[in-house]
């Protein structure tokens, strides 16, 4: 009876879609197709790289990390899989500024010039600060970021935004990577990188300062850029109780996780 009804309705499917039984059943014996098989073993390594970069990578970024491995697929098939297998990105927030550049201190120039390129780590170094809320109130994170690497090689966390939490972070990166004088330390306009104590610790290691234009972000786009992906990809996305809970989060993605992401 059960055979009766299967064939009965693939006739009738059939007749619908205006084809014969005998290329209905021909069509479902076909072998898979070389393309098919394809699609399938590059849609699994798709889910793999989405869940590996906490479902925030969208098809331009999973173009990248396959051409890493030597695949070179375009980012039209890798939308249509990621669409077919359901892979939703994480929303992306605006980012906001932080730090004051409103005194009467001198500034450095702008002897970066957006020139975010170098062959050899600890050539360059560009810092900034923002700022995560927490329900026991604000964060903020200071890092530096090597131009050759994009690793993030010295940061710092404090519930106040001063000259100690950008002189931490900085002396981390010392600590970390030992760079030698001439390093060119890029940073914004901002009253912790004009402060006496951030200025003496440039000087006092030979070490070259550079700062942005006068409200012009883009000429320290790789901080800003770090510091958008951070919150797209981790901080928009929690609700951090207390500071302390904030810090373990940021301390795993800068030290575990985004390490394996950068370039």
């Amino acid at each position: 009876m059960r055979d009766f009804q299967e064939s009965f309705s693939v006739a009738a499917m059939c007749r619908v879609m205006s084809v014969s039984s005998t290329g209905y059943y021909e069509w479902l014996s076909r072998p898979e197709s070389k393309r098919s098989q394809e699609d399938r073993a590059l849609k699994a390594e798709i889910i793999a790289i989405h869940e590996k970069s906490r479902r925030t990578y969208g098809e331009r970024r999973i173009k990248d990390d396959l051409a890493d491995k030597d695949k070179n697929v375009s980012r039209q098939r890798i939308n249509r899989l990621m669409k077919e297998a359901k892979l939703v990105c994480k929303t992306k927030r605006k980012f906001k500024a932080t730090t004051d550049a409103r005194h009467n201190k001198p500034v450095a120039d702008n002897l970066l010039e957006r020139d975010f390129h170098r062959d050899q780590p600890n050539q360059a170094y560009v810092g900034d600060i923002t700022y995560i809320q927490t329900r026991e109130g604000w964060l903020y994170l200071s890092v530096f970021i090597d131009l050759c690497s994009r690793a993030v090689v010295g940061w710092s966390m404090s519930n106040r935004m001063t000259a100690t939490l950008v002189t931490d972070s900085l002396e981390m990166a010392m600590w970390k990577r030992r760079p030698k004088a001439d390093l060119l330390v890029h940073s914004d306009r901002g009253s912790q990188y004009v402060s006496e104590r951030y200025q003496s610790l440039l000087n006092d290691n030979d070490f070259v300062c550079s700062m942005s234009r006068k409200g012009n972000c883009w000429d320290n786009a790789v901080a800003e850029s770090f510091f958008h992906t951070l919150k797209t990809e981790l901080v928009h996305h929690e609700d951090f109780q207390t500071r302390e809970e904030d810090q373990q989060a940021i301390f795993e993605y800068i030290e575990v996780f985004y390490p394996s992401f950068s370039t």
